[in-house]
């Protein structure tokens, strides 16, 4: 009888896995037997946790990158198509959030690097895997977006921004790729209790826990959606702001505190 060929383990890459949503994802994937390739800024506190949840080495790869650095975003990406082949899936979820004033000269860098990061970070991330997963004829490319991204909030003009670009890239890339077998999820968390909102001076609605959110996130890239909310409830939310009149919007939010600027 001819051995069996053994089974390769599907592979997930994910970009700011050392912290927040890509840590629970990261540890989601990892108790589903999946391999891992976290694209991180901090090796050392990222191998302490893997070790901590016993998390078997050969299961895992570490790559160093910023996603504010397309060269070593790109390089990372390379290294993990030679060490570790073409994912399965790549969730593009590293991401700042940072307040910005308009009047602020100095808030202008802070603007130019949330885009580096949150946008062109999410671009390099994807680019040395859309030719591989085409060639492939299957893959799915996540971009990690937010109910940020439907309206924008006082204060919170860089984030909000930046995430409503994600929607539409992804948008336009699905349409790209759309006979080519490779499919583009767009994740819109709601809020979710990690350090990236742990500073917020504001309520935050229908707040989840990293695993629930995990949970449900790769329950949406295995099913495929092009667009989720997540929460559920977060969604009719953003939905019904969308819908409301900005002379009733402005007056809402007026109120609101502003997001944390940077040194505050």
């Amino acid at each position: 009888m001819t051995p069996a060929t053994p089974t390769v383990a599907p592979l997930v890459l994910i970009t700011g896995a050392s912290s927040g949503i890509g840590q629970a994802l990261a540890l989601h994937y990892a108790q589903a037997g999946w391999r891992l390739a976290l694209v991180v800024r901090k090796e050392i506190e990222t191998k302490n946790w893997l070790d901590a949840h016993s998390i078997c080495a050969d299961s895992y790869q570490i790559y160093l990158a910023d996603m504010a650095d397309v060269a070593a975003t790109v390089a990372a990406g390379q290294a993990v198509l030679a060490q570790q082949g073409v994912p399965d899936v790549v969730i593009a979820n590293a991401g700042i959030s940072v307040g910005i004033d308009t009047a602020d000269v100095a808030d202008l860098a802070v603007m130019a690097h949330t885009f580096a990061t949150n946008n062109v970070g999410m671009v390099a991330t994807f680019h040395p895997f859309v030719q591989a997963m085409v060639t492939r004829g299957h893959g799915t490319l996540v971009g990690v977006a937010s109910v940020a991204a439907i309206r924008g909030l006082p204060g919170h003009g860089a984030y909000c921004a930046s995430k409503a670009a994600v929607v539409s890239y992804c948008e336009s890339l699905r349409g790209e790729l759309r006979a080519t077998g490779v499919k583009v999820v767009t994740l819109l968390p709601g809020y979710v209790d990690t350090p990236l909102t742990q500073s917020n001076r504001y309520p935050m609605p229908f707040l989840m826990q990293p695993a629930d959110f995990a949970r449900q996130a790769a329950q949406a890239i295995s099913q495929q959606d092009s667009y989720r909310v997540i929460p559920w409830q977060m969604g009719v939310v953003a939905k019904l702001l969308r819908l409301l009149p900005n002379a009733l919007f402005d007056k809402a939010f007026a109120g609101r505190p502003r997001k944390r600027r940077q040194g505050q």
